[in-house]
């Protein structure tokens, strides 16, 4: 698994920053925040609209987004004190605490409330039950990641046996899988936006159901910083959360077309018609978050899917990895 092989990668970074951290000064609060996403997906809206709306200028913060392109390496930049905030999974937090690091990373605003992927089939199906993987191939995520995870899951909930009862394909790197499935390999394929509406729109590939909607809410994507960083910057951490719950708010009232509109910016390559396709799949399956407030029955959700795929090594308090101080009072005062 990926994490393991860059477990003392993390470990090294934490220790790093904890001695390079240490000071008998208080430092002003940081109002300029660099943001390490995990990768770039219109599955983060609500973090684009807060950039392009304005909601983080609104609270008096500089936000400088950098897009990381896995998990591991926003991780890693947390640590190494390269990045203020990390928009990951948080299924990360519990690895990094796995490892043994002298530092958590604490959870604190939550930005999606399930999983993002979506179930692409070669025809049309109607009537869709996860029985029809069954002596099927699908093309799925690499061993350890949260989408596998989600998905042998799902497919378990009702009563297939991962890769007994079908095949899964791993071996596919993430930016080839879409080609990959075009070109006829898998009978099914397990899709992030806007693949499944990009091969909807070329009429080689349908989505038929939504791995997000089967797996029940968990804290998907989430706002993370060091400990410490948000014991320096509580101040900061409530202005940056605010603005979350703002575009938050923002994204339940707009039509998919505002959506897209807001976010094209972030996705110059990809048509206005397909932003807003995706847009409305995801209002749809309920992804986003209504607000940031990470809730211990999503968080314990989490666990069991990480427990259930041999991921997790001894469940984690609720209350050692998620601060939820900040979301509530947002929630409270945004309006």
């Amino acid at each position: 698994m990926k994490w393991k092989r860059l477990g003392s990668l993390v470990l090294t970074g934490a220790l790093l920053a904890a001695s390079v951290g240490c000071s008998t000064q208080t430092a002003p609060e940081k109002m300029k925040l660099k943001v390490s996403e995990v990768i770039r997906s219109v599955f983060y809206a609500p973090q684009y609209a807060a950039l392009e709306k304005g909601f983080f200028k609104e609270e008096g913060l500089e936000v400088e987004l950098n897009t990381a392109w896995g998990g591991d390496k926003a991780m890693t930049a947390i640590l190494s004190n390269q990045a203020d905030v990390a928009l990951i999974g948080a299924e990360t937090t519990i690895f990094v605490n796995q490892q043994g690091s002298p530092e958590n990373v604490v959870n604190f605003a939550q930005v999606t409330q399930r999983d993002g992927s979506f179930l692409v089939a070669r025809n049309k199906i109607d009537n869709f039950q996860w029985s029809m993987l069954k002596g099927k191939s699908l093309i799925g995520s690499r061993p350890g990641s949260m989408p596998e995870m989600v998905s042998e899951y799902v497919q378990s909930k009702n009563g297939l046996r991962p890769k007994i009862d079908n095949q899964i394909i791993q071996n596919i790197t993430f930016d080839n899988q879409t080609s990959a499935f075009a070109s006829g390999t898998g009978d099914f394929y397990q899709a992030f936006e806007p693949a499944g509406s990009i091969l909807e729109k070329q009429g080689k590939g349908y989505v038929v159901a939504s791995f997000g909607k089967d797996s029940g809410k968990l804290p998907y994507t989430v706002f993370m910083a060091k400990e410490s960083f948000i014991k320096s910057n509580p101040n900061t951490i409530q202005k940056f959360t605010n603005a979350v719950q703002k575009a938050q708010l923002w994204v339940q009232k707009a039509s998919p077309q505002e959506i897209a509109e807001t976010i094209a910016p972030y996705f110059p390559q990809v048509d206005k018609d397909i932003l807003t396709s995706v847009a409305d799949r995801y209002k749809k399956a309920d992804a986003w978050a209504t607000d940031p407030i990470i809730d211990q029955e999503e968080f314990n959700n989490l666990q069991t899917i990480m427990q259930q795929a041999g991921e997790l090594k001894a469940p984690v308090s609720y209350e050692k990895l998620v601060n939820t101080r900040f979301a509530e009072k947002a929630k409270q005062t945004v309006k």
